[in-house]
């Protein structure tokens, strides 16, 4: 059930309605392998819950909804999302991406897809210019991340979909950081919108799940025979759990990114803090483009630690708030050293070229007092702000 409607309101009630047999509230978890036919062929839309199940039917809803999309495809995982995306293409097919990404992204890209002939270049999609020249007639998809991860890089999806459309160029972009909430990348001009739904999506660091969105109906098509002949779909209690997430997502993004502006604040007047990367700071070189395409500018902050690679570690295990973990957009704080952690699978050489160093840190801000989380992070840097 799609339904119209400010945003809190489609969170709430897109692709849901009272269960028709017994007027529950909520969607129930359709734990069922398999569904009765009337006769051969002739059944009520669902056949086998790899190909169809009514839970994450209503997720699907959802989150087209909340996109802004037409339609919604769910996924076990993230990466199962994102490769999903790039199996739709062929041998041959070249695919021009930001260089700065999720390292599981830029494994899967280098590491799997490349061995089946499919080439890649990585270039700084902040830069119009550095993004038409890696387009070539064998390019088939431009993939951007905005915010990108971890340097929280901000691109113009408005202009650089234009500059790729004229060359028939289709874009996708990973939108876990933003979420629908904060930005809509298909109103900008995308395609396709990919969604670790692990993160702020399911919001409690407890379901993993992915997502593909968009109102292109030959994608729709394309993409649904990849998660149907390759079966890597979620669960309908991991649907459940994603449907649950929705309906709290613009109260928590509200929280996460009013405390995130003040860590930032906080951190940008430290004296072991070299530099802050948050695009809500004036500082930041994608500001007024981010006040433009987002509503606001996220939960997440990356700081580069003044005094090196061993520091940096030792700090992020200071911490008694923030957990240092893998993952972010719990409501939980964490903590992370991305070159020993979310983006090791990225050789040294390759993440020092595009200004990821051992140095950095990347926090996920939670939903905790946001003095908490400040005295916590003072602590564990060891002197006092200015």
């Amino acid at each position: 059930m799609l339904i119209k409607g400010k945003f809190t309101t489609r969170a709430v009630h897109a692709g849901q309605k009272p269960d028709p047999s017994t007027g529950s509230v909520m969607t129930p978890v359709y734990l069922t392998s398999t569904y009765v036919q009337e006769s051969p062929g002739v059944h009520k839309g669902f056949e086998y819950s790899r190909t169809q199940n009514p839970t994450r039917k209503a997720l699907e809803e959802n989150l087209a909804a909340l996109e802004g999309g037409d339609y919604g495809l769910c996924f076990a995982s993230g990466m199962a999302a994102i490769s999903a995306v790039i199996s739709s293409l062929n041998c041959g097919d070249h695919v021009v991406s930001g260089n700065d990404l999720y390292g599981g992204t830029y494994r899967v890209f280098t590491k799997v897809f490349k061995r089946y002939g499919i080439s890649f270049d990585f270039v700084d999609t902040t830069d119009p210019d550095a993004v038409v020249q890696a387009l070539n007639p064998k390019t088939k998809l431009l993939w951007l991340e905005t915010p990108t991860n971890p340097l929280l890089n901000i691109t113009d999806i408005a202009k650089i979909s234009k500059l790729a459309h004229e060359k028939n160029v289709p874009v996708a972009v990973d939108n876990t950081f933003a979420t629908p909430y904060l930005q809509e990348p298909l109103s900008l001009g995308a395609d396709l919108v990919v969604h670790s739904s692990t993160k702020y999506i399911g919001g409690h660091s407890d379901v993993v799940g992915g997502a593909v969105i968009t109102s292109d109906k030959s994608w729709r098509e394309r993409i649904q025979f990849i998660q149907n002949s390759v079966g890597a779909v979620p669960g309908p209690l991991d649907s459940f759990l994603l449907l649950r997430g929705t309906k709290t997502l613009a109260l928590r993004m509200d929280r996460h990114c009013e405390n995130a502006l003040k860590i930032a604040r906080f951190l940008s007047k430290h004296p072991k803090v070299a530099k802050v990367y948050y695009p809500g700071l004036e500082s930041h070189k994608g500001h007024l483009l981010a006040k433009e395409q987002m509503r606001a500018f996220g939960g997440m902050i990356s700081f580069e630690f003044a005094e090196g690679f061993e520091a940096a570690k030792k700090m992020a295990s200071q911490t008694k708030v923030f957990a240092l973990a893998e993952s972010l957009g719990g409501v939980e704080s964490l903590i992370g050293h991305p070159a020993t952690m979310t983006h090791a699978a990225i050789p040294r050489e390759e993440r020092l070229k595009r200004g990821l160093t051992d140095g950095l840190i990347r926090l996920s801000v939670g939903i905790e007092d946001a003095e908490d989380l400040i005295s916590d992070l003072d602590q564990a840097l060891g002197v006092r702000a200015r």
